[in-house]
């Protein structure tokens, strides 16, 4: 980084210790880069599955992922909306799917779980709320809900999670969401519950 850089640092960031310079700091480029790489933990990207795991991330992603963005920055009730219908046709997409499968692409858990986590351990604290994506919880969906839980509940995600940042982050001080940046106690939600889906 140069130092006259005064803009936001964020991460991920893939930094290239030899040249001395930034690979890359797009997510879901990193989960790609790392999985073909990596020898540890399952393939998140099989060869035959490929084709299934890009339709949820072109599903996801512009539905859930950004559309929760789409929804909580809007600046007019049309945008809101929009951003708000796609949040929850995809939301009820994925209840289908997992009244069906255990995982987005039948029994093995993908890149595709793993890029729509994230958004799920938020949706509840934040963007229900923050965002006002507040049609249903992630809690109202009794297929999504075990879901996410077991996800959560596998070994190391826990301690990846940590809802008192993301609500003081999403409820940080904001002219337009937040004026005073009151952030909420609640709520509380029980993640270590038992999901039910064991095999």
């Amino acid at each position: 980084m140069a130092p006259p850089f005064t803009g936001r640092l964020t991460v991920p960031l893939l930094w290239d210790r030899e040249a001395n310079s930034a690979v890359s700091n797009e997510s879901a480029d990193l989960v790609r880069m790392l999985n073909r790489v990596s020898d540890v933990g399952p393939d998140l990207y099989p060869d035959d599955l490929t084709d299934q795991i890009d339709a949820w991330n072109d599903l996801i992603y512009p539905g859930l992922n950004n559309g929760v963005y789409r929804a909580g920055f809007a600046h007019t009730q049309q945008a809101y909306e929009a951003g708000f219908h796609d949040v929850f046709r995809t939301l009820d997409v994925i209840e289908a799917q997992l009244a069906d499968t255990r995982y987005l692409c039948g029994d093995r858990f993908t890149e595709a779980d793993l890029r729509l986590f994230p958004t799920l351990a938020r949706f509840d604290v934040a963007y229900h709320y923050a965002f006002k994506c507040n049609l249903r919880r992630v809690m109202d969906y009794p297929n999504l809900w075990a879901y996410a839980r077991e996800i959560y509940q596998m070994p190391g995600v826990a301690g990846t999670v940590r809802f008192d940042i993301y609500k003081q982050g999403y409820f940080s001080a904001s002219e337009l969401r937040n004026p005073l940046g009151i952030v909420p106690l609640g709520p509380v939600i029980d993640w270590a519950h038992p999901h039910g889906r064991e095999q």
